[in-house]
């Protein structure tokens, strides 16, 4: 067969001292192996270099990149201040920017981000779009158009995301659905920005009901405060379980549950795991984190995120996965070799898996989206957290430097 690439001298995270020739045809991985008989349009030497999958963001607020400018730093202080116990706080602070949402200036913002994405191999990302009566519909447009202007070099699944609340904002529900109709791709939400826990289980209800409605998955920002007492992520895994949507449900955050008592925590995992609900964990973002460590040993879907870039919660990002991994390794300790391979499927197959995509790996007859790394050894990989050498989506190079 004549390939459309041919990887060659490629070094994978198993193929130890050995390297390996990838073949790409139609999108797909067509083969691995020590060699590959036929020719090939274009041969790319890796030189020895490490080669895996693109990487996966399972959780970006892309509709506010970059507007920390147009904010003071009050709503930062308030999110990451006194053990987050101003969390709640900090997001009424920071909706003022959604007084001037306007998706002229939205989709500029979020081409720029979206190009870093490219540039450091991140060629998946859920992204959300605030969807209240604030920012009604002007950031979700934004991101739908970049969803379609990017296709084929990023995938971007765009969230309708009520960030004030649905029953302490009416009309934010109305949103969500007009959202859906446009063309959004995930039902979002944020029960435990409820003022009580009838208003969260009543927040997830309505959100539930759009997403059977229209056949959608679900993502969640969780518990995201340093308060112990919250329970919206045994909710949403009861109600993930009841309502038979097992595996098309994530939980951004669940921040509290650095703090659970350790036989609640027990529970939470199990039924994370029985709901096969993704969590997604941003510790870079704030001072508390979920279980990391603890839910990936007990093989629940774990994964990390970039979050925010420069907005009112934090002011850094680079839409870059191996940067996001290199600050996880060390606020959360995992500095050994095996901790930052664990790291390093945080930000591939268990993000991909959190996120259920399809075709998604290092494998025969998966998408070829494919990084050829500046680095030999995942540890270097990490450490320095470049831009890849090569970034491959859907069989095609889109390399940008």
């Amino acid at each position: 067969m004549t390939l459309d690439y041919l990887i060659k001298n490629a070094k994978t995270r198993f193929s130890g001292n050995e390297l390996v020739q990838i073949g790409i045809k139609d999108g797909k991985i067509a083969a691995i192996s020590p060699k590959i008989e036929g020719d090939a349009k274009r041969v790319v030497d890796a030189d020895g270099h490490l080669v895996t999958e693109s990487f996966v963001n399972g959780h970006l607020h892309l509709c506010k990149v970059y507007t920390l400018s147009m904010m003071d730093d009050e709503a930062l202080g308030a999110y990451t201040g006194e053990a987050m116990g101003g969390a709640m706080t900090a997001i009424e602070l920071a909706a003022r920017v959604k007084e001037k949402y306007d998706e002229s200036w939205i989709i500029e913002n979020v081409r720029k981000a979206v190009k870093l994405a490219i540039r450091f191999g991140n060629t998946h990302i859920r992204a959300f779009a605030d969807t209240d009566t604030k920012a009604r519909l002007e950031g979700v447009k934004a991101l739908i158009r970049a969803r379609e202007e990017f296709k084929g070099k990023v995938d971007i699944q765009v969230v309708a995301f009520p960030q004030d609340g649905v029953v302490r904002d009416p009309g934010a529900e109305d949103y969500v659905e007009e959202a859906l109709k446009l063309g959004a791709d995930v039902v979002g939400g944020i029960p435990w920005i409820e003022y009580t826990d009838a208003d969260a289980q009543e927040h997830i209800d309505r959100m539930f009901a759009l997403a059977k409605k229209y056949n959608k998955p679900i993502s969640m920002l969780i518990d995201d405060a340093g308060d112990p007492t919250l329970r919206t992520l045994e909710m949403l895994a009861v109600k993930t379980i009841k309502e038979g949507w097992e595996g098309r449900v994530t939980a951004q955050h669940a921040r509290a549950m650095a703090l659970y008592p350790e036989p609640y925590y027990r529970k939470i995992e199990y039924l994370l795991k029985r709901a096969q609900i993704g969590v997604v964990s941003d510790p870079q973002t704030g001072p508390l984190y979920a279980r990391v460590k603890s839910l990936y040993k007990a093989g629940v879907r774990i994964a990390l995120g970039q979050d925010d870039i420069a907005d009112a919660y934090y002011p850094f990002g680079r839409n870059n996965m191996l940067e996001v991994a290199f600050l996880a390794a060390h606020l959360m300790w995992m500095t050994s070799r095996e901790e930052l391979e664990i790291l390093y499927d945080l930000i591939t197959t268990n993000a991909a898996l959190a996120l259920n995509i399809p075709n998604y790996g290092l494998k025969v007859g998966c998408n070829a989206d494919l990084v050829i790394l500046n680095a030999n050894s995942v540890w270097e990989a990490i450490w320095n957290h470049e831009a890849p050498l090569h970034v491959f989506k859907d069989g095609v190079e889109i390399t940008e430097k």
